[in-house]
């Protein structure tokens, strides 16, 4: 089981050295390419469009060939949209580009399913911890995803052609590390066939909503703010290797945590972490109001990726309260929907609004979700503090 989380929290950090370099660099070859600069971010937005669109697929998928297979098929993807990226920027064409975008989100669908293995590995007892071991593999995406994109940034010429050529890499590395996963046998489909309730049944249990709304929100912030942090210090006059600093230190913030986060939520209960992730959130936002210089955005962007982490891995641990072993492709599929969606929203709203109104009106506006996120918490709480009260 260790060997296998190891391999998979490998796959995590190549995984999210994927998504890194994406975000350092489509907003800005979106700015170099968009007819007009607030679709600037349409790429970012392509991306998680993409996976939205891919939870029903990759559901299928995993149900028909399993974890492996489907994961090797997201790797694929993985490969063959670097290149179209690639091919895309040296055409010049914004439009394919966010086609390429589009379609590697089918990577990232199957991408967000990695946590979920994870604790299909582990024993009860032990699953939060298998959770928050594989999304610290990220930590790899933290060193590895922003130096990547600076240092490929003008390797070819053309300003970031290199960075999307090394991704094409990465995901070929990544295929290698899979094939080394031994994923648990799945039971047989006769077995579980008359165990599986109607999803709407699902997601109207309290702790599926909570954990759903929290992942989408805690994804739709740190999204918001994150994807719009190398065009705010682009408009601030930093150079690029300022907004690769606050991009690793941020990853580093979103997966160092793992190594504790899992131990923390077994010890004082997965509500009273992911509330700690709202006041981490409002944190980051408070910085960001206080200043516009480089330790600001350091930061808070750190303290942003802290946030996500207990609000994520929280909603995560949360989620597999909700359903079935039988269940689990349709009841991760809908949570991975949720979250994708948030993401296509505030993909484009992150660039409308920061080249529109500006980075502090983009942040006071990020306390709304902020505060949903806490009131969903509070309310589960009183719901379970009343279920256990003598009065009951």
């Amino acid at each position: 089981m260790k060997k296998n989380l190891w391999l998979l929290a490998i796959a995590q950090g190549l995984f999210l050295t994927n998504n890194v370099v994406f975000i350092a660099i489509n907003g800005l070859v979106g700015l170099s390419l968009a007819p007009v600069a607030w679709m600037a971010t349409l790429p970012v937005m392509g991306y998680v469009v993409g996976g939205a669109l891919s939870t029903g697929l990759v559901a299928r998928s995993q149900q028909r060939w399993g974890r492996k297979t489907s994961f090797q098929l997201g790797l694929l993807v993985a490969l063959l949209t670097a290149l179209l990226c690639a091919f895309a920027l040296y055409l010049g064409s914004f439009w394919l580009l966010v086609a390429g975008t589009v379609i590697a989100g089918y990577y990232s669908a199957n991408g967000q399913l990695y946590r979920f293995a994870a604790g299909e590995m582990a024993s009860p007892e032990f699953r939060e911890r298998a959770v928050s071991l594989v999304l610290a593999g990220g930590l790899i995406g933290a060193v590895v995803g922003p130096n990547l994109a600076n240092h490929t940034r003008d390797g070819l010429g053309l300003p970031f052609l290199g960075s999307y050529l090394a991704l094409a890499v990465v995901a070929l590395v990544s295929m290698a590390v899979m094939a080394g996963i031994r994923f648990p046998a799945e039971k047989a489909k006769a077995v579980v066939a008359g165990s599986v309730r109607p999803l709407g049944e699902i997601v109207r249990q309290p702790e599926f909503i909570v954990a759903a709304t929290a992942s989408a929100l805690g994804y739709g912030v740190m999204n918001l703010l994150m994807a719009a942090t190398p065009l705010a210090m682009d408009v601030c006059g930093m150079p690029f290797s300022d907004a690769a600093l606050v991009l690793e230190w941020h990853v580093i913030g979103m997966f160092a945590p793992g190594f504790f986060t899992g131990h923390l939520i077994a010890r004082f209960g997965v509500l009273k972490i992911m509330g700690a992730g709202v006041a981490l959130n409002a944190a980051c936002i408070a910085v960001a109001l206080s200043g516009q210089d480089l330790h600001h955005f350091l930061i808070g962007l750190f303290l942003l990726g802290v946030g996500w982490n207990f609000l994520f891995t929280g909603g995560t641990t949360l989620a597999m309260q909700a359903y079935r072993p039988s269940e689990k492709d349709k009841a991760q599929a809908a949570i991975n929907f949720a979250v994708f969606a948030t993401m296509a929203l505030t993909s484009f709203a992150s660039g409308a609004l920061v080249t529109t109104q500006g980075w502090t009106l983009l942040n006071a506006g990020s306390l709304v979700p902020v505060a949903l996120t806490g009131a969903a918490l509070v309310w589960l709480a009183l719901r379970r503090r009343g279920e256990v009260s003598p009065a009951a």
